[in-house]
């Protein structure tokens, strides 16, 4: 029997660091004190070794009493769950956690202030998170057969493999953690018969990882509807050869890394899907089918029962429920009957666990809600939360957010809590970090109802990259590629008051040699376009707006194409709370000579010219040298910085092309020209730039597919359309 570990032990890191003066050296050691035993201690301990370099060694000494490094686990008054504080004095750091999560990120902090700043220069810190919970939406394509909302994609598509490689979750469960992340949602139309072997409906358990060789169209229903046809199914090809009860081990494993990096699982689902189940036992997609109820409510069961380290699970009444005349009534009954009752079943079973049930506000009301799931509001070992969709499909358009007010939402979830879903459905292609927006943005959400956020896509799976050329580090995570924008929203959810200065020398711990506020700032400039753009040009829904492609949906972007053209961008409204004048409203501003406190389009193209010509004169002193990353990075900002250019021009154009049809004088028209015309010009620079270094077309699961080249001749069209009488 192996002997008991203690819970208290000392570390000591020893540096043997020689200072040479002639023959004179000088050694240095520094003490570690640890009196938690646990991975998540462990894994932020690992962190200070590095930061304290390769001249320090271990040595195992239970004698020091006086450890120039102590980390403790101490409740103290002044700190929460996952707080933790540093204190100095002389020679002496004490890190202090309010509990194991809160020491791993205290060590976590120390770790990167002496990186940053040296031994000597860290600073005293106390911190508690400002949100409680803080993770990734996480569309996850987990087979052909139990598909998620963006498995009609290349995102979707080249990541099916990757799904069930331990050595990507491994990788992505530490830089989520290190970024102050603390759960992981996992959202699949329909994934019980890839995780679970359901009592009852065995014979859905699927055999093995597949994906289509099928060929796809360019676009599906959006409501996730028609992704089971044959073309789709027949002639797959096995990525991965793994029985039921491999995949099983495979996702418990998975699991519990993330529980010795302080981060959850939780599986979120759309409604009702029966991918994967082929119809066996009886079961269909309709309401009104008794097994199907069944089915769902023992899978939900079977979910906790197979996966001990689950957190929770969540559900949205929509989708698939809409279409078959149903009411609000009949949705919510529904998913009372399969999921409310099956984590109830969970709970009565498992008294001693704590279960989380999400419900997403979205098609039905939250009071309606609260009544329906009063049981499970009422259980002990179960929180019920809410979950919002904030921002829409655009978190980049407006630091303050008008949707929940509309809904009256905060007012009828009264003293209950929700998670706000933050949807980027933006930034696929290029680098982003623009820290006062997002630190804005987070302290506009409301905070006393607030349990926390999650921030992710619908048209892109976070998984690894396959748009890059040539890139340093062949699959790349995508987090590690856009490593500074899923920084900036964890960071900053957990600690807004983080400051501009921790960025700036971030930046200069990962870039040496670089001037390191230049490219804060040329940053920062760069992603500014894409707020200013869709806050004025505002598509609320994935499908109705993609900045990097200028490009929608067929249907909302009112052409055959989904190239938003001179005319969509004078049709098309502002984001509510952006304060930017419309197109049309500017017209008849200026037609009837009255004045408006909103920002004109004409102002919006300025302050878009203004962000683009400030990053590019801050590209002006910086220079990539063998830097790969930071060559790519640079190539970023330059690439958007066009982007904005070329939305500046057009909305300018937009804006006279609107002026000239109201007035008739001559000389709007030309102005509109001349706009498009640059702005034709601009798009050919954003294009090659991009395509220097990414891959062309990329299919997409909500917009089709975008080709660059193929929307240089669409945007050559807007100076015709400018030139018609």
């Amino acid at each position: 029997m192996k002997k008991k570990l203690f819970k208290s032990r000392y570390v000591l890191l020893a540096i043997t660091s020689l200072l040479f003066f002639g023959c004179a050296a000088q050694d240095k050691r520094i003490s570690i004190y640890s009196s938690s035993n646990n991975p998540q201690v462990d894994f932020a301990l690992e962190d200070i070794k590095s930061a304290l370099g390769k001249n320090y060694v271990i040595i195992n000494n239970a004698n020091s009493k006086e450890p120039n490094i102590l980390l403790k686990i101490e409740p103290l008054n002044d700190l929460k769950k996952e707080g933790f504080s540093i204190k100095k004095a002389k020679n002496k750091i004490t890190v202090i956690g309010f509990d194991t999560a809160g020491l791993m990120y205290g060590s976590l902090e120390l770790a990167e202030q002496i990186k940053l700043y040296g031994f000597e220069g860290v600073k005293e810190i106390t911190r508690n998170p400002y949100m409680e919970m803080r993770g990734p939406k996480f569309n996850i394509p987990l087979d052909v057969r139990t598909p998620s909302y963006s498995d009609a994609s290349d995102a979707g598509q080249k990541n099916i493999p990757v799904m069930w490689d331990f050595e990507f979750w491994k990788d992505y469960i530490d830089t989520m953690a290190r970024y102050r992340y603390n759960y992981i949602s996992l959202w699949s139309l329909h994934p019980f018969p890839s995780l679970v072997k359901v009592p009852g409906y065995e014979d859905i358990a699927l055999e093995d990882v597949q994906r289509s060789t099928g060929t796809w169209k360019d676009l599906y229903n959006l409501n996730g509807i028609g992704m089971g046809t044959p073309d789709i199914l027949d002639n797959p090809e096995i990525v991965k050869k793994i029985t039921m009860d491999e995949k099983i081990v495979f996702w418990r494993k998975v699991m519990a890394y993330g529980k010795e990096r302080n981060i959850d699982f939780h599986i979120i689902t759309w409604n009702i899907f029966d991918y994967g189940t082929d119809g066996k036992y009886g079961i269909t997609d309709k309401m009104d089918n008794d097994i199907t109820k069944d089915y769902f409510r023992k899978s939900v069961k079977q979910l906790f029962v197979t996966y001990p380290d689950l957190a929770g699970i969540g559900l949205t009444t929509g989708e698939n429920m809409g279409l078959h005349g149903t009411t609000e009534e009949d949705r919510e009954n529904w998913a009372y009957d399969t999921y409310a009752k099956g984590i109830l079943d969970a709970a009565a079973e498992m008294p001693d666990r704590k279960f989380t049930f999400i419900h997403r506000q979205h098609q039905t009301g939250a009071k309606e809600i609260a009544e329906k799931f009063k049981d499970v509001i009422d259980a002990k070992n179960i929180e019920f939360l809410y979950c919002f969709k904030y921002a829409k499909a655009h978190v980049y358009s407006a630091t303050k957010q008008p949707y929940h007010e509309n809904e009256n939402f905060v007012e009828d979830i009264g003293d209950m809590k929700t998670i706000w879903g933050l949807r980027n459905d933006d930034t696929f292609y290029f680098r982003w970090g623009a820290p006062d927006f997002v630190r804005e943005f987070i302290e506009n959400i409301p905070h006393d109802v607030s349990k926390g956020i999650y921030f992710g896509s619908d048209q892109w799976v976070w998984g690894r990259d396959f748009l890059t050329k040539n890139p340093e580090t062949p699959n790349q995570l995508e987090v590690v590629k856009h490593w500074y924008q899923w920084l900036l929203w964890g960071r900053l959810s957990y600690d807004p008051t983080l400051t501009n200065d921790r960025f700036s020398s971030l930046l200069a711990d990962r870039f040496p040699n670089v001037d390191a506020q230049a490219l804060f700032s040329a940053w920062e400039n760069a992603s500014m376009i894409y707020p200013i753009t869709t806050g004025f040009h505002w598509g609320s829904l994935d499908f109705h707006w993609y900045i990097e492609g200028c490009f929608s949906h067929p249907r909302f972007a009112e052409n055959t194409t989904g190239f938003h053209d001179v005319n969509r961008f004078i049709t098309l409204g502002t984001h509510p709370s952006s304060g930017y004048q419309n197109i049309p409203n500017y017209v008849k501003m200026k037609v009837s000579d009255s004045t408006s406190t909103l920002k004109s389009p004409l102002a919006v193209s300025k302050e878009l010219h203004q962000r683009a010509d400030a990053a590019m004169e801050n590209l002006k002193s910086l220079k990539a040298a063998n830097n790969k990353e930071l060559q790519y990075t640079l190539n970023d900002i330059q690439t958007v910085a066009y982007m904005g250019k070329y939305y500046a021009h057009k909305i300018a154009g937009a804006t006279y092309v609107a002026m000239y049809r109201e007035t008739k004088d001559n000389t709007y028209q030309q102005k509109a020209v001349d706009e498009l015309t640059k702005a034709l010009g601009y798009w050919e620079k954003f294009t090659k730039k991009a395509l220097e270094q990414n891959k062309n077309p990329l299919w997409t699961n909500r917009v089709g597919i975008v080709d660059r080249n193929k929307i240089t001749t669409w945007v050559k069209d807007d100076i015709d359309i400018a030139k018609q009488n």
